[in-house]
């Protein structure tokens, strides 16, 4: 197993909590890191202008070397107009961890290594983790079948074979983790840390309305779709959101497409909707919010992880 050292002594669960978008912000972040998970968000949920830094600031302050380090997801696709501007207040800041997706850039990962950042980069096959680790990136998340938001198609037991083949660094899981059961069957089958997301979404400092987290609170499994049709790239979105948005589930694709095809059947659904907007009406959400029964503050939600995670290896080593 590889941890980095900035983890090292300071999580009282083996746990990153996923940024999510427009959910993920500071107030989410200082409770996952106070309780011991690494807590994050994703650079474009601050908004306008200036709100990023006011955010890391923010953090920076309330922070301390007790706590579990916090992480800022940088979209790094080349149609992100904020990335460089993101990333230079990443720097000056010196965010202790930088989560990557849409692309592994070397330069990123140049520039976070240069004041002794690590970067996790998020990969939905083996064939772009070689590609991540190759272009610098420290660690990965393997996004297997049912993750929250963009997803893969993997079976994490296929997904985490095959990276650990031949990576030994840091890796994590993502995919339908919401309680200590399955954290302790991520470290079984290979990973470091599990990627926990739509548990935190039903958290009181979660930034979500209260019908979404309720939405989560009273879903299960057979509640999420996977689909291409609001953003272009794959993910899985609670069904009863959709509806509530005015669109029909029939006319949702679940097969591949450009973006812009993609972004033209969204518009033309919108339209049909009157005031509803996929991007913000529309709400993701993993297979594994089964699990999540209450809405609770982010350090309960962790409290019952870690006991859940110990009692599962407590069990192991007993049965073994």
């Amino acid at each position: 197993m590889s941890m980095p050292e900035a983890f090292r002594g300071r999580l009282s669960v083996p746990v990153i909590a996923a940024p999510m978008f427009l959910v993920s912000r500071p107030e989410l972040v200082v409770a996952q890191c106070r309780a011991g998970v690494v807590g994050s968000f994703p650079s474009l949920n601050a908004r306008p202008s200036g709100t990023l830094e006011q955010w890391l600031q923010q953090l920076r302050r309330e922070l301390t070397a007790d706590d579990a380090p916090f992480a800022v997801n940088l979209i790094v696709h080349k149609t992100n107009p904020r990335l460089q501007e993101d990333l230079d207040l990443v720097v000056k800041y010196q965010v202790p961890v930088v989560i990557s997706s849409l692309g592994a850039v070397r330069e990123v990962n140049e520039a976070v290594h240069s004041y002794g950042g690590v970067v996790f980069h998020d990969v939905i096959n083996d064939e772009f983790a070689h590609k991540a680790i190759e272009r610098g990136a420290d660690g990965l998340v393997a996004v297997a079948a049912g993750a929250g938001g963009h997803a893969g198609t993997l079976s994490p037991f296929a997904l985490v074979q095959e990276i650990r083949e031949w990576f030994s660094g840091p890796l994590a899981l993502s995919g339908c983790i919401a309680n200590g059961n399955a954290i302790a069957a991520a470290r079984a089958m290979g990973a470091d840390l599990a990627y926990v997301g739509s548990a935190f979404i039903a958290t009181e400092e979660a930034h979500a309305n209260e019908a979404y987290k309720q939405m989560i609170v009273e879903g299960a499994s057979r509640d999420i779709v996977y689909t291409s049709q609001f953003t272009g790239v794959f993910g899985n979105y609670l069904l009863p959101s959709i509806v509530a948005a005015g669109i029909d589930p029939a006319t949702l694709t679940t097969a591949g497409a450009s973006t812009m095809r993609m972004m033209e059947k969204v518009e033309k659904a919108e339209k049909a909707a009157g005031d509803a907007k996929a991007w913000r009406d529309v709400w993701g959400a993993g297979q594994g919010i089964g699990a999540v029964k209450q809405v609770v503050p982010a350090a309960k939600l962790i409290e019952r992880l870690a006991t859940e995670y110990k009692a599962a290896l407590a069990r192991l080593a007993s049965e073994g």
